[in-house]
């Protein structure tokens, strides 16, 4: 007799991958086409700068890669005893958010951010719709415990919460190595409308890293609807226009939305369109990079703007552009050309979700006044403080 031989039984997720299909132009690690794969799991790659910021979209949104790595022990505590951890913070917050959220007239918002340190997950709703992002730390979980675990922590998520496996999304998040770009994989289309302060958004939970609204940028589109009233508005690095939408409904005379993505420059129209605001003349859409734009627009002494919206990505690359972007080195140039296409006393929102991020208050202060606004942008929902940076600049 050689004794008891120790078994373990592990349920196993297999997930097939999905090749990649089309040629996106795209924003950044924030918002660029991630990687679809079958059976609601994504895995899409994050730039070593993006790894710095934090998510969203997000916007963001940006982790590191999932193996097994050196490091303090994190997820030894039994699988159930986390679960019921989970599910006790969900309903408590889901409670709180789901009654303010009705209040606020928000459709969409983030429930759990990584609450639980050994729990590193961002959870958000989508009217009736879970989607959720795992931000890896640490562990010493081989890959296929992993997997079996993530799957439970959402099965978990989405029990309590009350919602359907075939409405719960989960992407998994991979840095990025060398010069690699993110590209379109699969056609899953999982596509829905959210209300977000009377406005109507279309968000695709399905098959991009982010999912066209990056919702801790809420109270900063209040902000720009509540001065939009009678002013030209310029969205750079615009998106899925979702500040453009905010400016013509506050009543700009004009909004112009510059992207390189054809795919968000469609989906900003789409935008516009489905709350009313169809006119193409009074209501612009661009494919240019945004210096290129602001270059070409001062040498000609075009009109000059009231509001402009500058929300870059910490660091994308592009064909149009001989060098690539890199928002730390580059944004005061670009707010320099902003300033060269802004009205006296036009104002700027300028943010980023860069975390290592310095304005450069002294090289900029000739031409604006200068004040950081972060504090008033964050929302409600949004737990952490370090989202973004937002600042309102001022024309001298």
């Amino acid at each position: 007799m050689n004794g008891p031989i120790a078994c373990r039984l592990l349920e196993v997720a297999i997930h097939r991958r999905a090749e990649p299909a089309g040629d996106e132009v795209g924003r950044d690690a924030a918002s660029q086409p991630g990687s679809a794969v079958a059976g609601r799991r994504q895995e899409a790659e994050t730039s070593p700068a993006a790894a710095d910021e934090d998510g969203g979209e997000s916007s963001d949104q940006r982790a590191a890669a999932r193996p097994a790595q050196a490091g303090p022990r994190r997820g030894t505590r039994p699988v159930e005893d986390q679960v019921g951890d989970l599910r006790r913070r969900l309903a408590k917050r889901f409670k709180h958010l789901s009654r303010w959220a009705r209040r606020q007239g928000i459709e969409a918002f983030r429930i759990y951010d990584r609450d639980i340190p050994e729990i590193p997950l961002v959870i958000d709703w989508y009217a009736g719709w879970l989607h959720a992002a795992e931000y890896d730390r640490p562990h010493e979980r081989t890959e296929i415990e992993h997997d079996v675990w993530l799957d439970r922590m959402v099965e978990a998520a989405a029990a309590e919460l009350g919602v359907p496996p075939a409405r719960t999304i989960l992407k998994v998040r991979r840095r990025q190595r060398g010069g690699e770009q993110y590209e379109k994989v699969g056609e899953r289309g999982t596509t829905l409308w959210i209300t977000e302060g009377g406005l109507q958004f279309e968000v695709n939970l399905s098959d991009y890293l982010d999912t066209g609204l990056f919702l801790d940028h809420r109270q900063t589109r209040a902000m720009v609807r509540a001065e939009a009233e009678g002013r030209r508005f310029l969205n750079l690095f615009s998106y899925t226009g979702s500040f453009s939408v905010y400016a013509a409904a506050g009543g700009a005379t004009e909004t112009v939305s510059v992207d390189l993505s054809n795919t968000y420059l469609d989906w900003t129209r789409t935008n516009l369109a489905k709350n009313g605001f169809k006119d193409a003349g009074r209501h612009r859409t661009v494919r240019d990079e945004a210096r290129a734009f602001l270059e070409h627009r001062a040498r000609r002494g075009e009109p000059r703007f009231d509001l402009v919206v500058c929300d870059p990505p910490t660091f994308s690359r592009s064909a149009k552009s001989e060098t690539a972007w890199d928002v730390e080195r580059d944004h005061a140039e670009m707010l320099d050309l902003v300033a060269r296409n802004l009205a006296p006393g036009g104002i700027v929102y300028f943010s980023t979700n860069f975390r290592r991020f310095h304005l450069a208050e002294e090289r900029l202060a000739a031409a604006f006044t200068i004040r950081e606004i972060t504090a008033r942008t964050i929302p409600e929902d949004f737990r952490n403080e370090r989202i973004h940076r937002a600042w309102r600049l001022v024309a001298r």
